[in-house]
């Protein structure tokens, strides 16, 4: 079990710190960036002719939630969660976007079909670039890990969390990471 801490990366809960994982650990998951590393930029298609920024960001913080592939069970109940939180996430000042390998096609169409109001990105070609570079990505699957993170308006990860991808993380751990995050920063919610 993990001990309780600050929001920090985590690999066996989604609050509290952790046990990292390394490349090939005990669970064959990989090792992902940790809390106080400058999240890498990326620009990805939100749909066939439109690309999102990590940069357009900058300032607010933003929740990554990778995940393996758009229309498995899992995949849809987890962001099915997020959508439903998004107005707290809004409250805590965090905007919140989805990661995986699918084309935008793809997403526009489960987008539509699950109601999301949140883009999903599509890491689509070169395959799984943004993923590999956040240290998520399934080599032996060929799709992102199911991971997130948790990156403040200067751009630097303050919470990470890796899940098994057959589980479904939930939101405990980003809502509170997102808490602490505006306690340290002073910010009223």
């Amino acid at each position: 079990m993990a001990e309780q801490n600050e929001a920090t990366h985590t690999t066996d809960r989604p609050s509290g710190s952790g046990q990292t994982v390394g490349p090939g650990g005990p669970d064959g998951r990989p090792s992902i960036l940790q809390p106080g590393t400058a999240a890498p930029g990326f620009t990805l298609p939100s749909t066939p002719d439109q690309k999102v920024s990590l940069e357009d960001f900058h300032g607010r913080a933003v929740i990554l939630a990778f995940y393996p592939a758009d229309w498995s069970p899992v995949c849809g109940d987890e962001l099915a969660v997020y959508n439903e939180l998004l107005p707290e996430f809004h409250r805590l000042g965090a905007e919140l976007v989805g990661i995986s390998v699918d084309g935008p096609w793809c997403h526009a169409a489960f987008a539509r079909d699950r109601k999301l109001h949140f883009p999903l990105l599509a890491d689509f070609e070169p395959k799984g670039a943004v993923a590999r570079a956040y240290g998520c990505y399934r080599e032996q699957d060929g799709v992102a890990g199911r991971a997130l993170f948790i990156i403040d308006g200067d751009g630097v990860i303050r919470w990470s969390f890796l899940s098994p991808v057959g589980v479904n993380p939930g939101a405990e751990g980003v809502l509170d990471a997102l808490e602490t995050l505006h306690k340290k920063e002073g910010v009223t919610v």
